[in-house]
């Protein structure tokens, strides 16, 4: 007779069905928060748009000459992003700065060329690539003057790749805002895919929301009657820390903001992407990709760890497919002069492990990093007195962590966590030095007046 456990797998999966039923059900009624699902899922959607994990080749094609924000696409960048697990790579490219500004608004043959070779490099690899019109600032100030050289650029691009293979993608426009308003994006949006499906009648196109493709913008977005639309959202929340000591942000938000994922921090992001996810599943199940997300580098390395890890990982949920950026610059991922990942960030992209972080004001701890969830991570504080300061206990355990003694403790890895070294003054030590210095101050008077 079969073990007890194989017998049971037919019911064990029938009860599986019919909770996901009943759960589904109960999600579809009533406004108890209580009854409503934690996230929205669109996992069929992820499926259809093949997309899933992708990183932005940023500052490069999207500079006014590619090499003047210090990144130059090399040809193996696209195999290292491949062997490390992404699927997708986005292209951002500001083709204005290489078109005629005058009718009939020529692009630039040498700079096809360019955007070719690049292309082609990508595909070579299996990566669903994007190329995007990225920073044309004037059609964001004069949407009238430039909509007719908007237009003539996506028929130029679309015509020249329509033999291309279906896994490069469109993307109208980089984050509209500005003068460009919901109704006039809304317009430029119908007539350019009506101008793409002229030669390119099946290939993803993609489009996102004005104020920045503003995840609070999608309910003002006009979604054209077409079954290979894919909408994107950009996501830096909480700009303040995202974007900490940004040089071009004016102001720039002050360095030093710590991500250490509370649960009022966690909310905050939680509430857009489920904002971005009820939205889609509104709309038939539109595929989501959140094509740009990161936390500049004047953060501090473990902040930007938890913030990106929590983000992409919330985001897979819901069935979001996802761009980080970007690779090498500012946000990257890859560290291009050592010829190598960062691996704590690729971690936090790529790996399904958990990151257990220790806060501590003094001293070092040792043995935080990536762990494999149900495994044991052995904390220990490198000193317990640092100064006028004795090291007193962590802070943030949770029932099944063990304290093994002054200063260790194993924390049972479930999730990623965030545990504080919580040190007090050492009264004994300040008392001690304030005597020494008064018995010295009194033994030095004294010396003086038995000399005098």
């Amino acid at each position: 007779m079969a073990p007890l456990e194989k017998r049971l797998e037919p019911y064990v999966l029938l009860l599986s069905l019919l909770f996901l039923t009943i759960s589904y059900s109960v999600s579809r009624g009533g406004d108890d928060e209580r009854t409503q699902p934690a996230y929205y899922q669109l996992e069929e959607a992820i499926l259809e748009s093949e997309m899933r994990r992708g990183i932005n080749i940023g500052n490069a094609l999207e500079a006014p000459r590619e090499g003047e924000w210090g990144v130059y696409i090399r040809d193996e960048y696209f195999r290292i992003i491949r062997e490390a697990g992404f699927d997708t790579v986005r292209i951002p490219i500001k083709w204005s700065a290489h078109a005629d500004i005058n009718p009939p608004y020529r692009i630039d043959e040498d700079f096809f060329k360019r955007v070719d070779w690049v292309v082609n490099k990508s595909l070579e690899q299996n990566l669903i690539t994007i190329i995007n019109i990225h920073h044309y600032e004037e059609i964001m100030q004069d949407p009238f003057n430039h909509r007719s050289r908007f237009i003539t650029l996506w028929r130029q691009i679309s015509e020249h790749y329509k033999d291309y293979p279906e896994t490069l993608y469109f993307e109208l426009l980089n984050e509209p805002y500005g003068e460009l308003t919901d109704e006039k994006w809304n317009e430029l949006v119908q007539e350019a895919v009506e101008t793409i499906r002229e030669t390119n009648p099946t290939r993803k196109i993609i489009i996102g929301p004005t104020g920045w493709n503003s995840v609070y913008n999608l309910k003002g977005l006009v979604i054209p009657e077409d079954e290979n639309i894919i909408v994107t959202f950009h996501f830096y929340t909480p700009f303040e820390f995202t974007h900490q000591g940004a040089e071009w942000v004016s102001p720039s938000p002050a360095v030093g903001r710590k991500w250490l994922g509370t649960e009022a921090e966690e909310k905050t992001i939680l509430d857009e992407l489920n904002m971005a996810a009820q939205w889609a599943a509104q709309h038939g199940n539109i595929p989501l990709l959140m094509g740009e997300f990161g936390a500049y580098s004047k953060a501090d390395m473990d902040s930007r760890v938890r913030w990106t890890r929590f983000v992409a990982r919330e985001a897979e949920k819901r069935g979001i497919a996802w761009c980080y950026w970007e690779f090498c610059a500012g946000f990257g991922a890859y560290d291009p002069d050592k010829g190598e990942w960062r691996i704590d960030l690729l971690n936090a992209l790529i790996s399904e492990k958990h990151y257990i972080t220790v806060e501590t004001e003094y001293g070092n701890a040792l043995g935080a990093g990536w762990y494999d969830e149900g495994s044991y991570a052995l904390i220990r504080m490198n000193a317990t007195s640092w100064g006028f300061f004795v090291f007193d206990h962590f802070e943030g355990l949770g029932p099944r962590d063990m304290v093994i003694d002054e200063g260790t403790v194993e924390i049972y890895v479930d999730e990623s966590k965030v545990i504080k070294a919580v040190w007090i003054i050492d009264y004994v030590k300040p008392l001690a030095v304030a005597l020494i210095c008064v018995v010295a101050c009194a033994a030095a008077i004294l010396y003086k007046k038995l000399r005098s």
